[in-house]
């Protein structure tokens, strides 16, 4: 295939040429050979496709949230071509025999993509860490979804293992012992459920006044100080509070925010509802704005989603009942591009924080940037071509967004090592199952 007049991040207009999985040119005039596919990308945007380093597809365990087949295509719809999946389904992916039964089910993926490994009391170091991992994590710091959360001396043990074996460490950042207990229900006596309490709040305001922002900035002090002390490679994932993310800066860490945390607060829990609750759980507006900034400014290292679907009826419950996650893997690079357009974010920005920064904090040579050598996992995007975000047009098996109205810049195409997997046309025709494991070989 040659790409002509293709506008990359940058605003120079170059021809690329795609040679089987590679990308073979990237010049300024090329000239079509016989048998060539010609594209002609007039006035539309070239970006790598985005690396999502952190979604959870639901397999093993639970295929009516999320398969690798359904949450590939979600991913493909919206320019993503790898993913890396966390470690808690069920069971955890905590041993060799988890790691293979995780990597047959993502044959079904149409992108590439990476296996992170899990830490519990019942993990095989040893066996866990001589697999293929992309990272070791999300290691939970606190419980959320699969109750994977550990005590300090099992982390610390688990960041020397993988120091041991030079695999980066990725941490859910969040401190229980810094949450709001004042506000949640209390269990004595609780009979068939759960007692209201004198002091028991029940609004759609109350899980981010529990998982307060002193638990973020709490666990993010503990996880530079013992990566500092064992010279570990550790990423904090979605950090939602300005001093979560400057701690982890200071130290040299590198940190994600996760579109959730960057667009949307507190304010928004009226409308959203139990739709809302994620964790680390939605900030104040004023810190949302913060951590906006410091998404602009180069601060931040890499947008990535948090992708963790639930069903409609599972988030249709009160407060403390509800599951924690939203989904994101085809709203996050289309967000972001509307952004951009509104001069908010610069296309240079976006392509780093979803590409090329991603590419190189995990060290993945072939992707992330459009040069000659590397993958040819590209998406083709018009930028005044808005969209409206409709949950029951997205193909995650969700079927809702916590974004549902705002406007999105969806890719025409995507291609993933040369091949196109996703095409916005009439029939929004999907491609066979491309995915590679990028830490395989």
């Amino acid at each position: 295939m040659l790409i002509q007049n293709a506008t990359l991040a940058d605003g120079r207009r170059r021809d690329v040429r795609v040679e089987g999985e590679r990308i073979a040119a990237v010049e300024r005039r090329l000239s079509p050979r016989d048998g060539e596919s010609v594209v002609d990308a007039d006035d539309k945007l070239l970006l790598p496709g985005m690396i999502d380093a952190h979604v959870h597809f639901r397999e093993p365990g639970f295929p009516d949230k999320e398969t690798w087949a359904s949450g590939s295509r979600a991913a493909a719809a919206g320019g993503v071509t790898t993913v890396v999946d966390q470690p808690n389904t069920e069971p955890p992916t905590i041993d060799g025999e988890r790691v293979a039964e995780k990597a047959a089910l993502a044959a079904d993926s149409l992108v590439d993509f990476g296996i992170s490994g899990g830490v519990t009391p019942d993990w095989d170091p040893d066996e866990l860490l001589a697999e293929p991992l992309f990272a070791l994590g999300e290691v939970f710091l606190a419980d959320s979804t699969g109750e994977m959360g550990i005590d300090a001396d099992l982390f610390t043990d688990a960041v020397a293992a993988a120091t041991e074996h030079g695999i980066a460490v990725t941490v859910h950042a969040e401190d229980a012992d810094e949450f709001d207990e004042s506000v949640r229900p209390s269990s004595e006596d609780a009979g068939d459920g759960q007692r209201q309490g004198a002091d028991e709040r029940t609004d759609t305001d109350a899980w981010s006044a529990f998982r307060t922002p002193e638990a973020e900035h709490a666990a993010v002090e503990r996880a530079c100080r013992v990566g500092e002390e064992l010279g570990a490679q550790l990423h904090i994932a979605h950090t939602s509070t300005p001093g979560g993310i400057d701690r982890a800066k200071e130290a040299g860490v590198t940190c994600e925010v996760t579109p959730h945390h960057l667009l949307l607060s507190r304010d928004d829990l009226p409308e959203l509802g139990t739709f809302g609750r994620m964790n680390p759980p939605l900030r104040s507006e004023q810190r949302r704005e913060g951590v906006f900034e410091r998404v602009a400014d180069g601060t931040v290292d890499i947008v990535a989603t948090d992708h963790a679907p639930h069903t409609r009826a599972e988030k249709d419950a009160a407060i403390w009942d509800a599951p924690s996650g939203v989904p994101g893997v085809e709203t996050a690079l289309p967000l972001l591009l509307a952004e951009a357009r509104e001069g908010r974010l610069s296309y240079e920005r976006v392509r780093d924080l979803t590409a090329a920064t991603p590419a190189a904090v995990f060290d993945l040579p072939r992707k992330g940037r459009i040069e000659a050598g590397n993958d040819a996992n590209l998406a083709l995007f018009d930028p005044d071509a808005t969209r409206e975000i409709r949950g029951e047009q997205l193909h995650s098996k969700a079927g809702w967004t916590p974004f549902e109205g705002w406007d999105g810049i969806f890719p025409e195409w995507t291609m993933v090592r040369g091949e196109t997997v996703y095409r916005n046309d009439e029939d929004e025709a999907f491609g066979d199952a491309r995915g590679e494991n990028v830490r395989s070989g």
